[in-house]
């Protein structure tokens, strides 16, 4: 899909020009300090031994007994860390009290599939297993990530329902990354600033490695590859309707829909990909993290998951 400069929202147009050359520039220091959380870090132990870090945000007041929220950052499987995603993570705070826990897990250019899966999976769990510690509620879990952090949101929730081990009480995979055939109109020839085919191409191809072009990809790798989505929690999402992952966004959500699973699900004409990320103040910007944000309370209003006996 090829996308002139026209089809993009009028306030979205020079940051996407700028960001389209200097995408992830942000650093630790830049987005450090905001005001409505503390962010402290932890250690677990992987099974291998090595350790996985991951960063908790939590309300700056003390808060018990409310939803925890996993949020995995994104980056085309092969960039980024959770630091990044402090400004989402800061207005989901301040919707709704919550403790967010952010794993920074392996990248595809340090360890291809499944290596990000497992981690943010055993995130998960470390997060069941210590939610009084932390103030949750362990009925409220939630998972939750943007692009890659999207895909990998929807393979976690899977692989969480095919396991049972620990029940997820809500989603959201924003624009997620979750198709590795790229064969959709929105996928082939996108020139879209910040995410385009080609960039696409090359971050399935660093996370799939050696089951890159395959025809048996396992869906915990792509999503979108899944048939069967009964059984998983409620679910969130958005996208642009330029951006590479429209339509395999699109279609996810028509089979959570097929499958019986509550859905909120926005198109926003005229953005690329991460739109609400890169230009907050636009206008259409402000409306998508409003909607997401809404989103999040009903769903901390309205949405439990008992857990199984471990």
């Amino acid at each position: 899909m090829k996308v002139d400069v026209s089809m993009i929202d009028m306030e979205l147009r020079g940051a996407g020009r700028f960001f389209g050359y200097i995408y992830n520039i942000l650093s630790e220091a830049r987005v450090r300090t905001f005001p409505r959380f503390k962010m402290t870090e932890e250690y677990i132990e992987r099974k291998d031994g090595t350790k996985l870090r991951i960063c908790i945000f939590r309300p700056k007041k003390t808060c018990r007994d409310v939803p925890g929220l996993l949020w995995i950052h994104g980056g085309g499987y092969s960039m980024g860390s959770p630091e990044e995603s402090k400004i989402l993570i800061e207005r989901f705070i301040a919707a709704r009290d919550c403790v967010v826990v952010a794993p920074d897990y392996r990248l595809s250019v340090e360890a291809p599939y499944p290596a990000a899966r497992l981690d943010c999976y055993e995130a998960l769990l470390w997060m069941r297993d210590h939610c009084r510690e932390l103030g949750i509620r362990e009925n409220q879990l939630m998972v939750g990530g943007d692009s890659a952090g999207g895909g990998l949101t929807a393979a976690v929730t899977l692989y969480a329902r095919d396991r049972k081990e620990v029940a997820i009480a809500f989603q959201m995979p924003l624009y997620p990354m979750i198709d590795d055939r790229m064969t959709t109109e929105s996928s082939r020839d996108n020139n879209a600033p910040i995410w385009n085919s080609e960039q696409n191409y090359n971050g399935w191809k660093l996370y799939l490695g050696e089951l890159f072009g395959k025809p048996d990809v396992p869906y915990y790798a792509a999503p979108a590859r899944a048939e069967d989505l009964s059984g998983l929690p409620p679910a969130v999402t958005l996208v642009g309707d330029l951006e590479p992952f429209r339509d395999e966004t699109v279609q996810y959500v028509e089979k959570l829909k097929k499958a019986g699973v509550p859905v909120e699900f926005k198109l926003f004409k005229g953005c690329y990909h991460a739109f609400e990320q890169m230009c907050p103040l636009a206008r259409v910007s402000r409306r998508a993290v409003r909607f997401l944000t809404d989103a999040f309370r009903r769903a901390a209003d309205n949405y439990f998951a008992e857990q199984v006996p471990v």
